[in-house]
């Protein structure tokens, strides 16, 4: 499941986890009519989030890669919830590791 997240950096305010787009822009839009008449504050952020609250956007690639993993096994048992269970957090770990572990031995054989 989806997560995101709107933020305006000019009144330093994060709007709760939405699931789906519309509400997303749904979030904006209320915000920018009540608060700033409508304008586009600068360096504002819309975008999607990981279970844990951080940014897909901001987190280097590997990170990255680990977070939309655990993400999504954390998604088979609980969707809606934020944080990931231990097991999915594990289960990404594994399979970065086998997967960096097979390239490597697909490497050494073709050399």
């Amino acid at each position: 499941m989806r997560r995101f997240r709107y933020r305006c950096t000019v009144c330093r305010t994060t709007s709760p986890v939405v699931h789906q787009l519309h509400d997303l822009a749904a979030e904006g839009t209320a915000h920018r009519q009540a608060i700033h008449a409508g304008h586009i504050p600068d360096d504002e952020t819309i975008g999607q989030i990981d279970r844990l609250g951080r940014w897909y956007a901001t987190l280097p690639p590997l990170n990255a890669l680990y977070a939309h993993l655990a993400d999504g096994l954390s998604d088979l048992h609980d969707p809606k919830a934020m944080g990931h269970y231990w097991w999915a957090s594990a289960g990404a770990a594994l399979i970065i590791a086998g997967t960096a572990a097979l390239l490597l031995a697909l490497i050494s054989a073709a050399l």
